[in-house]
C-alpha cells in the first residue's frame, strides 16, 4: 500500500533503517516499554491512543484500523518501509520469483504445444531479480500498545546461516547466480516453495526433512498426490532424515545426514543450501522480561481472547502469539485486537484461516485434514474431483489436481427435524491445482457460514471454469458428480 494512501488514514507511521542487532530493534523498546503506561508520546506533551510496534501485515493493518476507529495511532517499524518480512524478504517476492520461474518453465516445455514456438529459451536472473525488487518496491511505498514485530528465521544447531552458501529464505531470494546442486533443509511451505523456484530455473533441489512426510499439517492423500507431483518435476525427497554436519570449507557445502532414527551416515554436496526449518517469534530486544508480558518456551506471547498479555494496555499479535504464522492471519488478528481496544468485538476463527502452498500447482486448505475428522471420531464422508474431468483445465493443459471436500455425518443437535439423517456440514475442504489459493475462497465463505455441501452443489458456476470442480466435489459428497 502506498505510504500516501495510508498517511490519510491519520495513523502516524514511523519507519527508519535501524542496524540488525537486537539491541537496535524496535528503537529500543527494551527501554520504551519500560516507561510506556497508557501512552506513548511521540512530542512534547502529545499522546497516543494506540502504539503498533512493528510495521508488517498485521502491525499496520491494526494502526490503519485503530486510526479508522478514531484512536490517535504511531507504528513503529525499524525497516525503511512498511510490510515487514511478508512484502519485504517473503510472501510478496517470494510469489514473484515464483511466477516469474514458472513463465519461464511453460515457455521451455509447454508453449510448443500451444503452437507457439522459441529458437531458445534463456534465464536473465538479473533482470528477474529486478522485477522481484520493482515488485516489492512499489507495494511498500504504499496508551495501548500492541507488541507486531512478527517472526524471524528458526536457525538448526551447528548450522552458521552465511546467505551466501547457507541460506535463509531471504537469501534464497537473491542469489546471484542459479546454484547446479541446491539441498533445501526442510519440507514445509517455504522450502517447498523456494526449492520449485530453483528447480524450474535449472537446479537439482533434494529436500531434506526429518518428519516422514512433507507438510505435516497437509491432508494425507492430497500430500501424497501433491510429493508425486513435486517428483515429477525433478525434485528429489530424503524423508525421516535429519543433518548431523556441514562442511564449507571447500568451494560449496558438504552435509552429513543420517536415517532420523540413527543408522548410516552420507554425504551430499550442494552449492547452496537453503535452511528452511520454520520461524520463530521475534521479540528479542523489546525488554519483555521487564515489563513481566509472559511467555511460552517457544517464546511465543501468551495472550487472551481480546489479544491482551498479563500486564495492563499491553497486546500482541500475529507471529509472536500461538497459532499460524500466516500473514492474512496476522491481519485478522490487528483488526481484531483493535476492535476490542476500541470497545468493540473482534473475532478471529483460526479453525477457518485458509493455508496455500505456491508451487505449481498450487495446494490450498480450509478446515480440518480428513486424519484430524479421524481422530475427533466423528463419523464423515468424503466428496472429490479430478481436475482431469474439468474442461476449462483441460482447455488449457493443466489438468493435474483434485477437489477433496469432507463433510460431518450424523452430527447430534437438540432441534428433532424429520428430514435426512446426515447433516452435510462441511468439516475441511482441499485443493491441489492452477490458482488453488484462489479457488478455495469460495470455501472459506462456506466454512464461514457452517454450510453444507448441498449448499455448494445448488450454486451455478460458470461454465467453463476451474471453480466447477468445487461444485462436482459436492455434488460427490451427498450424491454423484455430473461430470465424471
Amino acid at each position: 500500500m502506498a505510504m500516501a494512501s495510508i498517511a490519510k488514514r491519520k495513523a502516524y507511521f514511523l519507519t527508519r533503517n535501524l542496524s540488525n542487532s537486537p539491541s537496535a530493534d524496535a528503537f529500543k523498546l527494551s527501554y520504551s516499554l519500560t516507561k510506556f503506561s497508557r501512552g506513548f508520546a511521540t512530542s512534547g506533551s502529545e499522546e497516543n491512543d494506540v502504539v503498533v510496534i512493528g510495521g508488517g501485515p498485521g502491525g499496520y493493518v491494526a494502526a490503519i484500523k485503530a486510526a479508522q476507529l478514531g484512536l490517535k495511532t504511531t507504528c513503529i517499524e525499524k525497516r525503511g518501509t512498511l510490510g515487514g518480512t511478508c512484502l519485504n524478504v517473503g510472501c510478496i517476492p517470494s510469489k514473484a520469483l515464483l511466477h516469474s520461474s514458472h513463465m519461464f518453465h511453460e515457455a521451455q516445455h509447454s508453449f510448443a504445444s500451444h503452437g507457439v514456438k522459441f529458437s531458445s529459451v534463456e534465464v536473465d536472473l538479473p533482470a528477474m531479480m529486478a522485477q522481484k525488487d520493482k515488485a516489492v518496491s512499489t507495494l511498500t511505498r504504499g496508551k495501548n500498545i500492541i507488541i507486531a514485530t512478527g517472526s524471524d528465521v528458526k536457525s538448526l544447531p551447528g548450522i552458521i546461516i552465511d546467505e551466501e552458501k547457507i541460506v535463509s529464505s531471504t537469501g534464497a531470494l537473491a542469489l546471484q547466480q542459479i546454484p547446479k546442486k541446491l539441498v533445501v533443509i526442510g519440507a514445509g511451505y517455504i522450502g517447498l516453495e523456494m526449492g520449485s523456484v530453483w528447480a524450474r530455473l535449472g537446479s537439482a533441489v533434494t529436500v531434506v526433512e526429518f518428519a516422514p512426510d512433507i507438510v505435516p499439517s497437509m491432508d494425507g492423500e492430497v500430500r501424497k498426490q501433491f510429493q508425486r507431483t513435486l517428483e515429477k518435476q525433478k525434485m528429489k525427497f530424503m524423508l525421516k532424515t535429519k543433518v548431523v554436519g556441514v562442511d564449507t570449507s571447500g568451494n560449496g557445502v558438504k552435509l552429513t545426514v543420517e536415517p532420523a532414527s540413527g543408522g548410516d551416515q552420507t554425504t551430499l554436496e550442494a552449492d547452496v543450501v537453503l535452511v528452511s526449518a520454520g520461524r520463530t517469534p521475534f521479540t528479542a530486544g523489546l525488554g519483555l522480561d521487564r515489563i513481566g508480558v509472559e511467555t511460552d518456551k517457544g517464546g511465543r506471547i501468551l495472550v487472551n481472547e481480546r489479544f491482551a498479555t498479563n500486564v495492563s494496555s499491553v497486546y500482541a499479535i500475529g507471529d509472536v502469539i500461538p497459532g499460524p504464522m500466516l500473514a492474512h492471519k496476522a491481519e485478522e488478528d490487528g483488526v481484531a485486537c483493535v476492535e476490542f481496544i476500541a470497545g468493540k468485538h473482534g473475532h478471529v476463527n483460526y479453525d477457518k484461516v485458509p493455508g496455500v502452498v505456491y508451487t505449481h500447482p498450487e495446494v490450498a486448505s480450509v478446515g480440518k485434514t480428513e486424519e484430524q475428522v479421524k481422530a475427533l471420531g466423528v463419523e464423515y464422508r468424503v466428496g472429490k474431483f479430478p481436475f482431469l474431468a474439468n474442461s476449462r483445465a483441460k482447455a488449457i493443459d493443466d489438468a493435474e489436481g483434485l477437489v477433496k471436500i469432507i463433510a460431518e455425518k450424523d452430527a447430534e443437535g437438540l432441534v428433532k427435524i424429520i428430514a435426512e439423517k446426515e447433516t452435510d456440514k462441511i468439516l475441511g475442504v482441499h485443493i491441489m491445482a492452477l490458482n488453488a489459493g484462489e479457488l478455495i475462497h469460495e470455501a472459506v465463505l462456506a466454512l464461514a457460514y457452517d454450510a453444507n455441501s448441498e449448499d455448494i452443489s445448488h450454486v451455478c458456476h460458470a461454465h467453463p471454469t476451474m471453480s466447477e470442480a468445487l461444485k462436482e466435489a459436492a455434488l460427490a459428497t451427498h450424491d454423484k458428480p455430473i461430470h465424471i
